[in-house]
């Protein structure tokens, strides 16, 4: 079980700034700057120094956060034989994920309250980046994440990444436009469209970005909107079109009609599983990766 502060180290060093992990973390600045000097006058040693707006990890706390990572990996590992051994499943199952993972995290939730039905399990809505801070933090379980750039990779050892599906993106157009009765329309087709796109720097108005420019074109944006019922309101006015994942749940609106988009390759989301390092046999945790493969097997199929 690792120290409560060397957590928030860990969110600090991978948010940059203390002030991001506070958000991260949901405490004010001023009390993970204090949980820090606690820990630093604890060791004895220096955990942080200026760079600009952010800040830079020490020698000394790299080597402590790494020492950290091996240990709870060996803790997590330790809890599965533990587990296993007694038989018992009792406790908490926290699973997050972003907000159109509730097409999956629903359904795992019950096949893990009908294998272990002593066991409270909790679904918390964030998006990828909050969902590895949670992990590390231990205020989560399991996560279900879309890849994007701002995720830590695959190799990153505090963690367990496993593909879980590709959520195709659809073109949404109004029942009106040329292309409502298509049965699919090629990505370079879109190009002279007015697009509704997600504020600028967002991972999901990035993938849309990156798909436009591999069909050869940079996307007119007409509007701006965050959620997806925004989006769709405004497809249904007419002002212009948009790309919504499969998986998404819209209002239904009979002035919208999702139309596949073809090519190769087709614009998607990589979903993926995330679990901290070693704990992927604790049995509670391998029942709701089971249930999350087989939720989206039936989705893809």
């Amino acid at each position: 079980m690792i120290d409560r502060r060397v957590q928030i180290l860990r969110t600090v060093a991978s948010r940059g700034t203390v002030t991001a992990a506070a958000d991260a973390l949901g405490y004010t600045p001023s009390a993970i700057s204090h949980q820090l000097r606690t820990l630093s006058r604890d060791l004895g040693i220096r955990l942080l120094e200026p760079d600009g707006r952010r800040v830079q990890l020490t020698l000394a706390a790299r080597l402590l956060l790494r020492g950290a990572d091996e240990l709870s990996i060996r803790w997590e590992e330790l809890l599965a034989e533990l587990a296993t051994v007694s038989g018992e499943s009792r406790g908490r199952l926290t699973m997050c994920g972003f907000s159109t993972a509730s097409a999956l995290m629903p359904a795992a939730a019950s096949a893990v309250k009908q294998a272990h039905p002593y066991t409270t399990v909790r679904i918390v809505e964030a998006n990828p980046e909050e969902c590895f801070d949670l992990l590390l933090t231990e205020h989560a379980d399991l996560a279900v994440v879309v890849a994007t750039s701002g995720t830590p990779s695959l190799t990153d050892k505090r963690f367990e990444q496993q593909s879980l599906l590709d959520d195709p993106l659809d073109l949404l157009v109004h029942v009106d436009h040329r292309f409502a009765s298509r049965r699919s329309v090629p990505m370079e087709e879109t190009a002279q469209e007015n697009w509704i796109l997600d504020r600028v720097g967002r991972p999901y108005r990035n993938l849309v970005v990156a798909a436009c420019t591999y069909a050869g074109f940079t996307p007119t944006v007409a509007h701006e909107a965050v959620e997806w019922d925004t989006g769709a309101a405004l497809v249904g006015a007419g002002l212009g079109v948009a790309m919504v994942p499969r998986l998404a749940r819209l209002p239904a609106d009979d002035r919208i009609v999702r139309v596949p988009l073809a090519g190769e390759p087709t614009p998607a989301r990589h979903v993926l599983t995330a679990v901290r390092r070693g704990s992927a046999e604790q049995p509670v945790i391998r029942t709701a990766l089971a249930a999350l493969r087989d939720v989206a097997a039936q989705v893809v199929g």
